[in-house]
C-alpha cells in the first residue's frame, strides 16, 4: 500500500471508530480542513477518506454543503426489519426446499469469518459479514435479484447496526446463524423459519436508538 492510500485507509479507520464508538454523533459535519490539520495530510486525502466512508454509508455528503456522519432513523430500520422479516421467512422456506451440503458447507465457511471478526473486535467487518449471511443465503440459492434486494435492505439499516450493536450481541447473532444451519442441516423446515425470525427480533430489539453520544468536536472525538 503506497504513502496516500495508507493515510486515506489511516483516515477512514480512525473516523469509522470515532464513529461506532459513539465519540462522534450522528449529523455531526465532518470540515475538511479541520481534518486535514488533524491528521496532517492534505484535503485530498481526507476528501477521498470521506468518499470511501459516504460509500459504506457511514458518511453523508450533501452538495455546497459537506460531508456529515450520517443519521439513520430509527423508523427507517425498524420498517427495514419488518420488511425483512417477510422476505426472509419466504427465502428461507425456498432454500429448504433446495438445500444441499455443499450450501450448507458454504454458509458454515462464512459463519468462521464471522466469529474470526468478533473475536479481533473488527467492528466494521462482523457487521458487514452478520448482514452478508443473509445475503449468501440468497446467492446460494441462485437468486440474484433476491440477493441485490436483501442487500440493499440490509445497507439501509447497516450504520445502526454498526453502531448500536455490541460485541456480545455480534456473538449471539453468529451464534444464531449456526442454529439456523443445524436446523437446516436437519431437514427442519419450520424450525428454520421460526429461527430466522427470532433471529431478526433480536437483533432489531438489540438495538439501542437513544444513546448518548458525546460530542460535535472531532479533535475531541479523534484523540
Amino acid at each position: 500500500m503506497d504513502a496516500p492510500s495508507t493515510h486515506t485507509h489511516a483516515i477512514v479507520e480512525a473516523l469509522t471508530r470515532a464513529i461506532v464508538e459513539h465519540r462522534l454523533l450522528p449529523g455531526a459535519k465532518l470540515v475538511e480542513q479541520k481534518l486535514a490539520d488533524h491528521f496532517g495530510v492534505s484535503r485530498t486525502l481526507v476528501r477521498q477518506a470521506l468518499f470511501q466512508l459516504s460509500q459504506n454509508r457511514l458518511v453523508r455528503m450533501e452538495p455546497a454543503r459537506g460531508a456529515f456522519v450520517a443519521a439513520p432513523s430509527a423508523q427507517e430500520a425498524r420498517q427495514v426489519f419488518t420488511v425483512r422479516r417477510m422476505l426472509e421467512a419466504e427465502m428461507t422456506r425456498a432454500f429448504m426446499r433446495q438445500v444441499n451440503d455443499d450450501q450448507l458447507q458454504a454458509l458454515r465457511e462464512h459463519i468462521a469469518l464471522e466469529r474470526q471478526a468478533v473475536e479481533r473486535e473488527d467492528v466494521p467487518g462482523r457487521t458487514e459479514l452478520l448482514g452478508d449471511f443473509h445475503v449468501r443465503m440468497a446467492e446460494l440459492m441462485g437468486n440474484t435479484v433476491l440477493a441485490q434486494i436483501l442487500g440493499e435492505l440490509i445497507s439501509r439499516c447497516a450504520l445502526i447496526t454498526l453502531m448500536y450493536q455490541s460485541r456480545r450481541q455480534a456473538q449471539h447473532s453468529s451464534d444464531e446463524h449456526e442454529g439456523l444451519v443445524q436446523a437446516m442441516a436437519a431437514g427442519d423446515t419450520e424450525q428454520a423459519v421460526r429461527l430466522m425470525h427470532e433471529h431478526l427480533d433480536h437483533v432489531e430489539a438489540s438495538l439501542t436508538f437513544d444513546r448518548k453520544v458525546p460530542t460535535h468536536d472531532i479533535a475531541l472525538a479523534l484523540s
